[in-house]
Parts: structure tokens; C-alpha cells; sequence
């Protein structure tokens, strides 16, 4: 009998990228979604996609609207996708024993999503992370007069919030709350990763860099093969933990080699873009006979629609201009698939709430595809 799985968000490229991963392994793919259309929604690797509540208006009817729909469909795996993870991993307790969660508790997941537990956890594994304190504390008023840092919310996703301030610059007083946080910024070379992780183990990890982005969050990538002391990081951070899961990381390789991480994020990212999808689920699912998972040959990826957006905005300053259009004709988009064409050419369609939040309202693409399913607070 055809296993089904259920996807909790269908609007971004890597919950394409599950939703087709999963179908070639020959489950029913089940997308849940608070857009009523969405980018995956048009993929023939879904066979059906049900609208919900959105997390962020109301947690307890997102839960119970998840619940109903793993009964009605028959789900056998719940697979949370992006910032809806943190609000998915409390439906454990809610469901059969015979349906899993491909995820950690809410525990685990919502310490790592916090920017200021997640670096007392590095720091008890004696591993490199910049100096960080609550921005009510005296050390983070210090931190600021003595140097560059900062300032972002304890549970800051895709860059909302962020402010990076010279030495000296006051913290604003709407910053000085408990939930804010002051880091030492660090100069260097910024790397993100994406793994998947078993009983301590990385399975397969993709360490990539950005080259074009809207706000902070990447929307052209390209993969690091050599980063030898990023992976290490990270290895080592997923073994102390003995962590089970998708787990990302954002790391800074500064002048002297020195590997730190600033923040961690516990779900997909754009680096399962790299990944070969016949791999994945039998990466996910089967991790100790599983055989190696391959990566794509190609080593550039984008996002084109924002990417195409980002090079736009960017034509009055001819440098990143030239920049960003170098890598938007250079890189190879990762909706595209011509046995599965309709979420590339729909996409105007399907994500244009996001677009249009991000052209109108002025917000980056990450901040707009997110507001929705984020953890802003604790429950």
C-alpha cells in the first residue's frame, strides 16, 4: 500500500524539493498550507494540498486543523518544512503512536532556534561562537560600546529585525527587552549548511555560500566543496548534541581560520536544493543502509523570480548590478523541471503574495514568506 506523507508548508522551493523527493520514492505526497494557492500546489508530485490556519494567528487551530487532516489522509509521516517546524513538533503528542514527525521535540527544536540558547549550548561543547548576551544585561551595553555587533530578536528568522551597528552606537531602548539579544559582530567569510542528522551522526551535509541576496536571506547559492573547518563545526556540534533531524547552520570564517557559528536553524534550507532528490528519503528514513547521498552536478542555484528582483532593484548601482546579473544568468533555477513545469511557470501566480509583500511592502522575500509560521514568543 502507497505510504502518505504530509508536508506542512508547500510555498517555498525547498518544500518543492521534498514534495518531488518523496513522490520519486513512491509516496502520496499531502501538502499543508495557510495559502490557499501555493507554489507546490501545481506540482505533479503533490496529489493533494489542503489549506490551514496560519500558525502565527492562532497555534491551536493550526495543531488541531493538522491533526484532522493526518486522520482524514491517512498520513504515516509528518515532514515540517521551514519556521512552521517549531509550531509542528507540539503535534507529537497529538497523534497515533504508528505517525511520526520527522523532527526533534519542541524542546530541542525551540533551545536551537533561540539565538541566545543556541550559543550557551555551543559554548557547553567548547565550540567557537561570538561573544553574546540579553540586550537588558550590562555585558551586552558593553559589548557595544566596545566594538561592532548585532542586535537581532532571540527568535529572529530570515533576518527580521537584524541591525549590524559600528562600536559605540547605543542600544535603542524598544531593544533593550528580553527578547533581543547583542553578538559581537564578526568579519569574514559567511557560510550556510544544511544537514540531515542521525543519532549524532551527519548523514549528508552541504556546506554552500550566498551571492545574491534579498534582505539577509540567499536567493542565488553556490556550494562549498573545501570548507574543511565549517564541516568540522558542524560535525562536531551534531554529535555532542546526538541530534536526529534536519539542522542548519550560519557560520563566519574569519582571517585567522577561525570557524564560528552566529546562529542555528533546525529545519530545511536552501542547501537541500545541492542534494540529489532520489537520495533524500532514503537519507531521512533509512539512515544507517542508506548509500551515500549524491550531490547535483551543478554547483549554482537560484531562486529566479526574487533573484530576477534583487538584479532589478540593484540597476542604479552598477557594481551590484553587473554582480547580480552575472549569477542570475549563471545559475540554475531550482523550481525549474520540464517533466514538472507548471510551479516555475505559475510561480507569478501561486506566490504572489509573497512577491507582492516583497515589491510593495518593502520586505525581503524570506520576511514575507515567513510572517505567517513564525515563532515570535514563547506559547
Amino acid at each position: 500500500m502507497t505510504k502518505t506523507v504530509l508536508l506542512t508548508l508547500g510555498r517555498l522551493p525547498k518544500a518543492l524539493d521534498l514534495a518531488r523527493a518523496f513522490a520519486s520514492a513512491g509516496w502520496r505526497v499531502v501538502v499543508a498550507e495557510p495559502f490557499a494557492w501555493h507554489l507546490s500546489r501545481v506540482s505533479r508530485a503533490v496529489d493533494k494540498s489542503l489549506q490551514v490556519t496560519a500558525p502565527a494567528i492562532d497555534r491551536h487551530c493550526y495543531l488541531e486543523d493538522l491533526r484532522r487532516i493526518v486522520a482524514d489522509e491517512r498520513v504515516q509521516l509528518v515532514v515540517p518544512v521551514s519556521e512552521e517546524s517549531m509550531h509542528v513538533a507540539a503535534l507529537r503528542n497529538l497523534l497515533p503512536l504508528d505517525v511520526d514527525i520527522f523532527a526533534p521535540s519542541q524542546k530541542v527544536l525551540l533551545e536551537l532556534h533561540d539565538k541566545l540558547r543556541f550559543i550557551e549550548i555551543a559554548v557547553s561543547y567548547s565550540l567557537p561562537v561570538p561573544r553574546t548576551f540579553p540586550a537588558m544585561s550590562a555585558d551586552a551595553a558593553a559589548l557595544a560600546e566596545s566594538g561592532p555587533h548585532v542586535i537581532k530578536p532571540v527568535f529572529s528568522c530570515s533576518g527580521k529585525g537584524v541591525k549590524i551597528l559600528k562600536a559605540g552606537a547605543p542600544l535603542n531602548p524598544d531593544d533593550r527587552n528580553a527578547l533581543t539579544i547583542v553578538q559581537r559582530f564578526i568579519p569574514g567569510q559567511v557560510y550556510s549548511s544544511f544537514s540531515i542528522a542521525h543519532k549524532g551522526r551527519s548523514v549528508i551535509t552541504s556546506i554552500y555560500k550566498a551571492t545574491v541576496v534579498s534582505g539577509t536571506v540567499a536567493v542565488a547559492f553556490e556550494r562549498v566543496d573545501h570548507a574543511n573547518a565549517v564541516r568540522y563545526w558542524i560535525e562536531r556540534f551534531i554529535s555532542s548534541a546526538d541530534y536526529s533531524g534536519f539542522i542548519s547552520f550560519d557560520l563566519i570564517e574569519s582571517a585567522d581560520g577561525t570557524v564560528s557559528a552566529i546562529e542555528c536553524n533546525p529545519r530545511v534550507t536552501s542547501g537541500i536544493h545541492f542534494l540529489d532528490e532520489r537520495d533524500v528519503v532514503a537519507a531521512m528514513l533509512a539512515p544507517l543502509t542508506a548509500p551515500p547521498v549524491r550531490f547535483k552536478t551543478k554547483t549554482k542555484f537560484q531562486q529566479f523570480y526574487p533573484c530576477l528582483t534583487e538584479t532589478q532593484k540593484s540597476v542604479f548601482q552598477r557594481e551590484h548590478a553587473m554582480r547580480n546579473l552575472k549569477h542570475l544568468l549563471s545559475s540554475r533555477d531550482v523550481i525549474w523541471r520540464a517533466s514538472d513545469p507548471l510551479p516555475f511557470l505559475l510561480m507569478p501566480m501561486t506566490s504572489y503574495q509573497i512577491l507582492a509583500m516583497s515589491i510593495f511592502e518593502g520586505l525581503s522575500f524570506g520576511e514575507a514568506a515567513t510572517r505567517d509560521i513564525e515563532w515570535t514568543a514563547p506559547a
